[in-house]
């Protein structure tokens, strides 16, 4: 069969407004308003005609001089083989890129980028600086599609970037988790924490879905998968940081048994976040109760529309700070902290808005001197749970010092509660400055209640939390200028020696970062500063993952719930810049259409 005739370009044509430009050795019409270039098929009057009339009819009556004029101007702008400008088109395309990383930081619907931000810059092009640059200015492609591939491609830029630094590091380490989002898909994430240019650097190193089961074995999968595409080494691998679930730190078939045959000497953290939660959980009957008093409060004001509004009424009407109550999830145990300090903010309101709803049962029990005093001590405690093991840059060492310090404070405040100074905990402080409050308290056992429940947290931290670290170790990496040689290992003594007596290093010690310092000095006193790594590099909790994973609740809506996140996660959460320049050399621009 015969090919179609192929149609060719007439001087006459300029009368619609198109000159031609050719690609290969077709010839296709180009429109010299707004650049469009239409198929080869479109070369015929009634098409180039119809063009002129629909897109620019106030021009459709304009002289063939006046097209002609118009068709100069394009020739001055020299223009490339596929009709857009060949000094301007690198900038367009460049444009194209920026205004797509700033769609992904935000977590935005690629469709803003045409629906939004593209009407917004040619309004204020138009108005500010002219028809002509506001031309200009409609030439960024940001179709739905085109910034899909362009995230595509910074993603793509920024995962090189990593992986080529993961491989020159002399270590790393990685957390990871998984979580299942308004699909219903699991997706996994896994940060990784390396060495570069004598710093330490935190990056997400993939994300995937696991299509299936969410087994240990499917995670190893995953993983060495990834490992062995981008050939990354298991033995520089020096920490792995989970949740603690058996299908992570299972002792026979998680995963970190199974990382641990790539490579036996990895080290397997448990979160501290997680394990304070578990040990949190230590409640007696009777504070448990109240504490599920206060959850159904919540629950009630929170259950419904109309109770939410009538509650927002009420504390605008009595001109409090907040308007509304906070939920809690089981899973973020930790959660609990700022539900109840909203709850104890809004109490006075809340006894209120329980006696107006005719809620007897929950106004009664709310409003017991009890009830009242344990709530406030409840509060005062989540709020000290919650504080100091926050923050994406964690590591063995920091926690450390914050669960021990955590622990003798708990005892210390035992001490405070039974010699009735009350001053550790600010509610609850507050609260038995009233008179009525004061003499339930000294009547009741509820202060040696709470005793009990510091002890008893005390307890739960050191079984939580036992040897965190080897003591000597630890001097050893938070101070090598005064510790004790002899209780090292063999290995270590004489390089802890040597940096005990180099002056240089101890000026650096003093004035850098501790991790820092290890990362400098891992080649001139290799074996200390990795057994000192040990304690700085590998990740202390699994922070980054959950902080992740609000992104993803972010990104991937009930209305996008189709979307592949990998590419929009990478760009919104990489610290990384993309190579857009080297991205856009690689690239031919296309006019928007």
């Amino acid at each position: 069969m015969s090919s179609a005739k192929k149609r060719k370009y007439n001087d006459d044509y300029i009368k619609y407004g198109f000159v031609v430009i050719k690609k290969g050795d077709i010839d296709h019409p180009q429109c010299v308003i707004c650049y469009e270039v239409l198929s080869n098929d479109a070369m015929r009057p009634s098409r180039l005609e119809r063009h002129l009339s629909t897109k620019h009819s106030s021009l459709k009556d304009k002289p063939k001089e006046f097209f002609a004029s118009k068709s100069a101007s394009l020739k001055r702008m020299k223009l490339d083989s596929i009709g857009s400008f060949a000094k301007s088109s690198e900038k367009v395309l460049q444009a194209s890129y920026e205004l797509s990383l700033i769609i992904a930081k935000a977590k935005k619907s690629h469709t803003i980028g045409e629906s939004l931000i593209k009407p917004c810059l040619l309004k204020a092009a138009d108005i500010i600086l002219g028809p002509e640059i506001k031309q200009k200015f409609s030439q960024i492609p940001l179709s739905d599609n085109t910034v899909k591939r362009r995230i595509d491609d910074m993603a793509e830029d920024i995962k090189k970037q990593v992986v080529e630094a993961v491989k020159e590091s002399t270590f790393y380490a990685i957390q990871l988790d998984e979580s299942t989002d308004i699909a219903q898909c699991c997706q996994l994430l896994v940060f990784v924490r390396y060495m570069q240019n004598e710093t330490i650097k935190d990056e997400l190193l993939f994300s995937t879905e696991l299509t299936t089961t969410t087994k240990a074995i499917d995670i190893m999968t995953a993983v060495s998968d990834f490992f062995a595409k981008h050939e990354l080494s298991w033995q520089k691998l020096m920490g792995v940081c989970t949740d603690g679930a058996p299908t992570m730190l299972g002792s026979r078939s998680g995963f970190v048994q199974l990382v641990r045959e790539k490579n036996p000497n990895v080290i397997a953290i448990h979160c501290f976040i997680h394990r304070q939660a578990l040990a949190a959980k230590t409640l007696s009957n009777e504070f448990n109760a109240i504490l599920t008093l206060c959850i159904k409060i919540v629950n009630y004001v929170k259950k419904s529309a109309l109770n939410t509004r009538l509650f927002t009424a009420l504390c605008e009407d009595l001109g409090t700070e907040h308007k509304t109550l906070l939920f809690h999830t089981e899973v973020r145990w930790l959660s609990k902290g700022n539900m109840l300090t909203r709850l104890y903010e809004l109490r006075d309101e809340v006894i209120q808005f329980l006696d107006n709803q005719k809620q007897s049962e929950l106004f009664v029990e709310f409003r017991k001197p009890k009830a009242q005093v344990v709530f406030a001590y409840l509060t005062d405690m989540f709020d000290s749970l919650n504080l100091k093991l926050q923050g994406g840059d964690s590591n063995i060492i920091n926690h450390r010092d914050a669960i021990t310090a955590f622990t003798e404070k708990l005892l210390l405040w035992k001490r405070k509660i039974l010699a009735d100074n009350y001053s550790c905990f600010p509610k609850l402080y507050a609260i038995t400055e009233d008179k009525c409050f004061m003499e339930f308290f000294c009547k009741s056992d509820t202060k040696t209640e709470i005793s009990n429940h510091l002890q008893h947290l005390s307890d739960e931290f050191k079984r939580y939390f036992p040897n965190l670290c080897d003591d000597n170790i630890y001097r050893l990496a938070t101070d090598p200028f005064h510790v004790d040689i002899d209780v090292l290992p063999e290995l270590l003594q004489e390089q802890a020696l040597e940096i005990k007596n180099d002056s240089a290093a101890k000026y650096d010690f003093e004035k850098m970062d501790k991790p820092l310092f290890w990362v400098k000095y891992l080649k001139v006193y290799p074996n200390i500063a990795e057994e000192s790594l040990k304690l700085f590099l590998p990740f202390s909790s699994t922070y980054l993952c959950e902080k992740a994973f609000s992104a993803v609740v972010v990104i991937k809506t009930k209305y996008r719930n189709k979307l592949d996140i990998t590419s929009d996660l990478r760009c919104a959460l990489s610290s990384i810049q993309p190579r857009i320049e080297n991205i856009v050399k690689n690239m031919q621009a296309h006019p928007s259409h």
